[in-house]
């Protein structure tokens, strides 16, 4: 009897210590009300990431004991340790509640009195006039910035054009074309489109991404120009999912380090 609990437990023993030493990909999935998409999934004891599909479901390598933490800008940040439960099963399910932020309430102005017509008529409020009112065609696009306003002048319309019969050559746009002021202008937009890219994706990932891949804060802002000064910058971030744009930030991060240590040598 007593070989046997001793063989048990050797056995146990011999289990636990597998599975302490094992690493496996992990199938989760996270549960929440509302848009589960794009929850970022950190493995902070490996230094490994994954982003959640529209159903909530991620797949990420880990280790018994690891610490895996998940934070969105629309709910509340959770970790998780992985368990023998979550080895054995290789499957985790995560709650997360939605963020809330509750403001004091502030009244302005009038009270309503929830009678429509006598709120309406109580109400200092004045529509603002537009370009409709007064019967003139008005443009409701996006409102180009002053670069892109100053690269329209320099190069719109056609360099000839036919006029009652005749050539006209358009000045305006060849001459621009001659001196590299076009050219100038165009990466000009260029970089002002990247800007506003690169804070959009700033605001959304770097605090995951660092949490994940360490760089002193002080070479934050010098590795996001880094990433901005790569030709192919917009095309592998713009409209791309977050884990791709992830991905590409730790390729870029490998050859920015590989630059940081030459320069400082």
């Amino acid at each position: 009897m007593e070989s046997i609990k001793s063989l048990l437990l050797l056995l146990a023993i011999m289990i636990t210590s597998i599975s302490v030493a094992q690493t496996l990909e992990l199938e989760g999935r996270v549960i929440a009300d509302g848009d589960v998409e794009n929850v970022h999934v950190i493995n902070v004891t490996r230094h490994q990431f994954s982003v959640t599909n529209a159903r909530g479901q991620f797949k990420i390598l880990v280790k018994l004991g690891d610490s895996i933490k998940f934070t969105s800008v629309k709910f509340k940040s959770e970790v998780i340790f992985v368990s023998m439960q979550h080895m054995s099963d290789q499957k985790m399910e995560v709650y997360l509640l939605e963020q809330v932020n509750e403001l004091d309430e502030v009244i302005v102005g009038k009270v309503l009195t929830g009678m429509l017509d006598a709120d309406i008529n109580n109400s200092d409020a004045k529509r603002d006039l537009n370009f409709y009112d007064v019967g003139i065609m008005g443009y409701t696009g996006r409102i180009k910035t002053q670069t892109e306003r100053r690269l329209y002048e320099a190069d719109h319309g056609n360099y000839v054009n036919f006029f009652l019969g005749g050539i006209v050559f358009n000045l305006n746009k060849v001459l621009n074309g001659i001196t590299g002021r076009t050219k100038r202008l165009k990466a000009y937009v260029r970089l002002e489109k990247n800007d506003v890219l690169i804070q959009s994706i700033r605001d959304r990932l770097s605090n995951d991404f660092f949490a994940t891949y360490p760089l002193e804060k002080r070479y934050h802002d010098d590795f996001f120009y880094f990433c901005t000064d790569d030709p192919s910058f917009e095309r592998l971030c713009k409209s791309k999912s977050d884990l791709e744009i992830l991905i590409y930030f730790k390729k870029k991060l490998k050859s920015y380090k590989i630059n940081l240590t030459s320069t400082e040598d």
